[in-house]
C-alpha cells in the first residue's frame, strides 16, 4: 500500500532495546519506515545517505522479502563488518533458505524478537563476531565454517509488560510535520498467542500457543494516548479478540476514554472464531456505546472435508448463521471471510458455500491461498498435491493447482475472486445484493459471474481496464488497487456499470420489482464515497457545483443536499433482512447524502473495513449536524 503504516513490530524491538542501560547509553536506534511504493534505490538513498550504520535489522514479511535482501547487499558494500539482522514470519525458522539465498545477511531471528534483538545488540558492543554468537538464544547465524548455527529457543514471553510500550515510550514517532497523527490507523497488540493449528497459519509463532495479554493499565494509558491524537480507528493485532474476559475490559476502557475525549470511533480485529457470552457482551457495549466494528466470520471454507484439513473442526464454526442472525437484528455490520484454493476445495463446494455465507452477511471477503512458510500446507506439501510458484516480486508461493484444484479451475476462480473484491468486498455494491436474493431470485455469485461476463465481452474501451485487471489477477495481486480507484472515482466507470445492470441483469429482474431493486442500485453508486481520481472532477461533486462541509460527532462530511429523492433504502434493506414487512417503506422521500472527508487516504489501500466509513449516507444514518463549516470550493 503507498501510504504509512505504523511499524509496531519495529517499535516494540526499539523500546525494548533501549530499555536496556549499555544500550541505551552506547546506541542510537532510528526507525525508517517505506511505505509500498518506495522503490529500492529510493529506500537505498534514504537509508545510507549518511553513511551505513552498525546494524540493520528489517522486519521481513513475504512482500519485502527480496527487497531486504538487495538491501542488505547493498549495506554490506558500504559496511562489510557491519550486521544484517533478519526477523519475522516469513524467516522463522527458515534460516538455511535464508543465508543460501541471502549471504549478506547475518543473523535471522526465531520466534519473538524483542529480547532476542536486544542480546544481538549486546553481543555487538561486546565486540564479539557475527559468527560466533552462541550465547544469544532464539537466533541462527552462520560460524567460521559457515555452518548454519541455530541457537536453543527463547521461551515465548510470559509476562507481555515486560516489552515496553513503543507508544508510551515515544519509541514510534505518532505525528507527521502538520503535528497530526501521522499514520492510517493505529496498530496494538492487547494479547499474543492462538490455541487453533490452522493448517494454513502461523499467526507470529504463535499458533498452539495459550493467551498471554498485556496488563489493563498499559493498554489503558495506550488508549488515551490514542484518544488525544484523535485516532479513528484502532486495529488490534489479535489472534482472537473477544475470547477473554478482559477482551471486554479492554472494550470499556475503550468507550469510557471515547466518552472523555471523542476517540477513538472504532475497532477493528481478527474476533474470536468460538463466539463466547464474552463476545455478546462486547458486541451489546459496542452497539449501545456507537463504537463502531466490522464484525468478522473468519469462516474460510463451508465445505466439511476442506474444513477437516485445515484442521478447523475444534472451532465451532457452525453456529455461524445464528449468530450472523443476531448482528443483523442489532443492525450491526457483520462480514465474512473466505479462502480460495485450500485443499479439498473445489469450484462446486466454494460456489455452494459463498452463496450460503451471502445470505447472511453484508460483505464477503475472498482471498486466493498462499502457502506460507511453517503452516502444516507448506511442510505436507506433497500430501495434498500442491503446485505453487514464487510471486514475481514478493516471496510468497502462490497456488497453482492441487488435487481437487485443476489449473484451469484456479484461473477461473482467481477472475471470480478480482470481481467479487472489486464490488462485493470493498464494496462498490452494498445494499442492492439482498433484494436481488430475496426479490429478484438472482444469486449473489451469479450477478459477479455476470459482471465477469460482460468485462470479457463488452467492446467499449472503459471496460477494458477490468477485463485486463480480471485476467492479470491470477498472476499480479497488484491489479485490484487501481480498478477500485477507477470505480469510485471515474463516474465513466460508474456509466459502465449502468450499462451492465440495464442489459444483463434488470432484464432477468421480475417486472414487479424491477423499480424496486433498481432504486438500491442508484442508491448504492450514489453513496460511493466522495473520491476523485488524480485530474478529475471529485467524485461525487459534478462540474460547477460545490460541496459544503459540515461536523457531525466531531468528524468532517461532505454534504449534497436534498440529492436523493427515492426511498430509504438502508431502512428497506434492514426490513427485508430481517423478514419484517417492507412495502410502507418504499414511499419517496428527499433526504441529502453526507460523504465522509479523507477517502483520498484510504481507497487504493483496498482496506475494505476502513473504506466502509467512508461510505455516503443519508441523514437519518448520522447525528444531528452539530455546526457548519465554510463552503469550499476545490478542497481536495
Amino acid at each position: 500500500m503507498s501510504l504509512e503504516s505504523m511499524p509496531l513490530a519495529s517499535g516494540y524491538l526499539k523500546a525494548t532495546a533501549l530499555a536496556d542501560e549499555r544500550v541505551a547509553a552506547a546506541a542510537e536506534i532510528e526507525i525508517r519506515n517505506f511505505d509500498g511504493g518506495a522503490t529500492l534505490f529510493g529506500m537505498a538513498n534514504e537509508l545510507f545517505a549518511d553513511g551505513a550504520p552498525d546494524v540493520l535489522a528489517f522486519s521481513v514479511l513475504g512482500w519485502n522479502y527480496r527487497e531486504f535482501g538487495a538491501l542488505a547487499e547493498t549495506f554490506k558494500q558500504l559496511n562489510p563488518d557491519g550486521w544484517a539482522v533478519f526477523g519475522g514470519n516469513h524467516v522463522s525458522g527458515q534460516a538455511e533458505r535464508v543465508f543460501g539465498m541471502h549471504p549478506y545477511v547475518d543473523v535471522v531471528v526465531n520466534g519473538e524478537g524483542e529480547f532476542a534483538f536486544r542480546d544481538v545488540l549486546l553481543a555487538r558492543l561486546d565486540r564479539e563476531s557475527a559468527r560466533s554468537l552462541h550465547r544469544v538464544d532464539g537466533i541462527s547465524f552462520r560460524d567460521q565454517d559457515g555452518a548454519v548455527t541455530t541457537t536453543k529457543d527463547r521461551p515465548r514471553i510470559e509476562n507481555l509488560d515486560e516489552i515496553p510500550s513503543p507508544f508510551l515510550t515515544g519509541a514510534i514517532p505518532l505525528t507527521g510535520e502538520d503535528g497530526r497523527f501521522r499514520y492510517d490507523v493505529a496498530l496494538l497488540e492487547t494479547n499474543r498467542g492462538c490455541p487453533y493449528k490452522c493448517s494454513f497459519c502461523y499467526w507470529g509463532g504463535a499458533v498452539g500457543q495459550r493467551v498471554r495479554a498485556f496488563s489493563r493499565e498499559r493498554l489503558r494509558r495506550e488508549i488515551e494516548i490514542f484518544a488525544r491524537h484523535e485516532v479513528h480507528t484502532l486495529v488490534l493485532c489479535d489472534a482472537n479478540f473477544g475470547m477473554l474476559p478482559i477482551d471486554l475490559e479492554f472494550v470499556e476502557d475503550v468507550i469510557e476514554t471515547r466518552a472523555r475525549h471523542g476517540y477513538p470511533k472504532s475497532i477493528e480485529t481478527s474476533w474470536a472464531k468460538n463466539k463466547s457470552a464474552v463476545f455478546y457482551k462486547i458486541v451489546k457495549a459496542m452497539k449501545d456505546a456507537g463504537l463502531h466494528s466490522s464484525f468478522t466470520l473468519a469462516l474460510q471454507t463451508l465445505d466439511e472435508d476442506t474444513l477437516d484439513l485445515m484442521n478447523r473442526r475444534n472451532m465451532k464454526v457452525n453456529d455461524w448463521e445464528g449468530l450472523a442472525a443476531w448482528l443483523g437484528k442489532e443492525g450491526l455490520d457483520c462480514y465474512a471471510e473466505l479462502i480460495w484454493g485450500a485443499p479439498g476445495e473445489t469450484v462446486e463446494t466454494f460456489m455452494k458455500g459463498y452463496d450460503r455465507l451471502a445470505g447472511h452477511v453484508s460483505r464477503v471477503a475472498v482471498y486466493p491461498m498462499l502457502i506460507l512458510p511453517n503452516t502444516t500446507y507448506h511442510a505436507e506439501r506433497e500430501r495434498f498435491g500442491l503446485v505453487t510458484v514464487r510471486g514475481n516480486t514478493d516471496d510468497f508461493e502462490y497456488l497453482l493447482s492441487h488435487d481437487t484444484m485443476s489449473p484451469r479451475d484456479n484461473q477461473y476462480l482467481h477472475r471470480f475472486v478480482f470481481v467479487s473484491r472489486l464490488v462485493a468486498e470493498n464494496p462498490v455494491f452494498r445494499y442492492v445484493w439482498g433484494p436481488m436474493r430475496t426479490l429478484g431470485g438472482i444469486a449473489q455469485s451469479e450477478l459477479i459471474r455476470s459482471l465477469m461476463e460482460f468485462f470479457e465481452n463488452d467492446p467499449h474501451p472503459g471496460t477494458e481496464p477490468f477485463r485486463s485487471g480480471m485476467v492479470a489477477s491470477f498472476t499480479d495481486s497488484d491489479v485490484l488497487a487501481p480498478a477500485v480507484a477507477l470505480l469510485y472515482g471515474s463516474e465513466e466507470a460508474k456509466d459502465m456499470l449502468r450499462r451492465w445492470w440495464r442489459e444483463s441483469v434488470l432484464p432477468l429482474v421480475p417486472e414487479n420489482v424491477r423499480s424496486i431493486v433498481d432504486t438500491v442500485f442508484e442508491f448504492d453508486l450514489l453513496t460511493l464515497p466522495a473520491y476523485t481520481l488524480p485530474g478529475r472532477i471529485p467524485s461525487p461533486r459534478r462540474a460547477g457545483e460545490t460541496l459544503p462541509e459540515v461536523e457531525v460527532d466531531g468528524e468532517r462530511y461532505y454534504v449534497r443536499r436534498d440529492i436523493w429523492k427515492g426511498f430509504d433504502v438502508p431502512a428497506f434493506t434492514l426490513a427485508l433482512r430481517r423478514e419484517e414487512p417492507w412495502e410502507h417503506l418504499l414511499s419517496g422521500t428527499v433526504s441529502s447524502v453526507y460523504y465522509k472527508v479523507g477517502a483520498d487516504r484510504f481507497l487504493p489501500s483496498t482496506n475494505h473495513e476502513e473504506i466502509i466509513y467512508y461510505m455516503g449516507r443519508l441523514e437519518t444514518q448520522l447525528a444531528r449536524p452539530r455546526r457548519g463549516l465554510a463552503q469550499q470550493e476545490g478542497r481536495r
